[in-house]
């Protein structure tokens, strides 16, 4: 951008100066040559610093929107949206949307990366479908960070017949795919006026099958990256060694980061230090105690209940409730805390609970609540989902969705369920 701003000038200036390019004017006006030839060093030097200040200036806006707590959804729909959601979520006062777009289809085996067995570019056709997305929500006064569930060989389980793909964590040598796949997209993305960040990979697991189990001990997490510390499994590193290639192309834009562990909160433990970028944002998703907020638990002959007493890492009962919901979101706090991170650089990316559980609302309320303690960015999963209607929660506690929500999956059509606010989608709504 320099070069241009500079050298751009450059040409101009010196038409301005000798419109026929006469090599005459320059050898026999010596005098009239210094004295335009100082005029120019002014005024490219006045460019440059212009330029300068032009380029801090985007940097700064960029980063700036996630100075002050800014609150949203995520949409993670099995096609592009219909018309009226990205402006209804706006009308809720939501101000961004983590948008995943892995679901949609393509000509391909993956949507945008082609083929996660074997990346060779981006697909055309779906990039732009993408950015056709990002600026219909950007229409709506929302911004979008974009967040791949899939990266070349970490194909995502549901787009892999419900079987874990580790290989992205397993060979170093096949980071360089998912190396190159984000900077072809930082390429096309760089600049759009309604991107607020890039999220990596959403909830990567570099843990998984590598010896260490979820909700480990801090001090079980800090034995284990210290023996997988510089290997394929070091999670920090890998995101270092992309982002420093996304920064090539596009210096600007903040880049989010998941977590490991599927980005739970207490997964930062192990991190010695903060990533050497500065304009990082650092994400967690809250769904614990995940054994009474998933679906799963509906299907028990007797289900966990909120508050309550539930099984929890290596406990077979812990007492969850707005007190423990404040206290496991204290952890990624308390980890920013450590490495002198501002906490206005914390999101939570994802959190949530099914809607039918016993006292959802309550959840809700509790997670948002310890959330808006520390003032922390969020964004609730999910708004209008098309394809699942667990977590739907303007359809309230109990509604099922009618027969057209399934049929129209099955055709491939757009969801044709009419939405409004609902008792539960409220402790939602009066938090945007």
């Amino acid at each position: 951008m320099l070069f241009l701003c500079l050298f751009g000038r450059t040409i101009v200036t010196n038409r301005r100066q000798n419109p026929n390019s006469n090599p005459y004017y320059l050898s026999t006006n010596t005098t009239l040559y210094g004295s335009h030839m100082f005029k120019y060093l002014i005024k490219s030097t006045t460019l440059l610093i212009s330029c300068l200040i032009v380029q801090s200036t985007t940097a700064a806006d960029l980063i700036n929107f996630w100075n002050t707590p800014q609150h949203g959804a995520n949409v993670f729909n099995r096609m592009p949206t219909t018309a009226t959601v990205y402006p209804d979520l706006k009308a809720y006062k939501a101000t961004w949307v983590r948008l995943a777009y892995d679901k949609w289809e393509s000509d391909h085996r993956d949507f945008l990366i082609g083929n996660a067995d074997d990346y060779q570019g981006l697909i055309a056709q779906d990039l732009n479908k993408l950015i056709g997305e990002v600026n219909k929500a950007g229409k709506a006064g929302l911004k979008v960070v974009i967040s791949p569930l899939s990266l070349p060989f970490m194909r995502w389980s549901q787009n892999n017949g419900q079987r874990y793909d580790g290989r992205l964590f397993e060979d170093q040598k096949n980071w360089d795919k998912a190396i190159e796949f984000w900077v072809d997209l930082a390429k096309e993305l760089k600049g759009n006026p309604h991107i607020a960040a890039y999220n990596i990979v959403n909830e990567p697991t570099p843990e998984k099958q590598g010896g260490l189990k979820e909700h480990a001990s801090t001090q079980e997490m800090q034995t284990w990256y210290k023996l997988h510390q510089g290997g394929s499994r070091d999670l920090p590193l890998f995101y270092e060694k992309v982002i420093e290639s996304i920064r090539k192309v596009d210096p600007v834009t903040p880049i989010m980061v998941d977590a490991g562990w599927y980005a739970a909160a207490d997964s930062f433990t192990y991190w010695n230090t903060a990533l050497s970028d500065d304009k990082i944002l650092y994400s967690f998703h809250m769904y614990e105690p995940y054994q009474a907020t998933s679906s799963e638990n509906l299907r028990r002959n007797k289900p966990y209940r909120y508050p309550g007493l539930v099984p929890f890492a290596s406990q077979s009962e812990v007492m969850w409730n707005a007190d423990m919901v404040d206290q496991y979101l204290d952890s990624p706090v308390n980890w920013a805390n450590r490495h002198g991170i501002p906490t206005n650089r914390l999101v939570a990316g994802e959190f949530g609970c099914v809607r039918k559980l016993n006292n959802c609302a309550a959840y809700l309320d509790d997670v948002i609540t310890a959330l808006d303690k520390n003032n922390l960015h969020w964004a609730f999963y999910a708004f209008r989902e098309d394809g699942w209607d667990g977590m739907n929660y303007e359809l309230g506690a109990k509604k099922a969705v009618g027969w057209d929500y399934w049929t129209a999956q099955e055709k491939g059509e757009p969801d044709p369920t009419q939405y409004q606010s609902s008792p539960l989608f409220s402790v939602i709504q009066k938090k945007l």
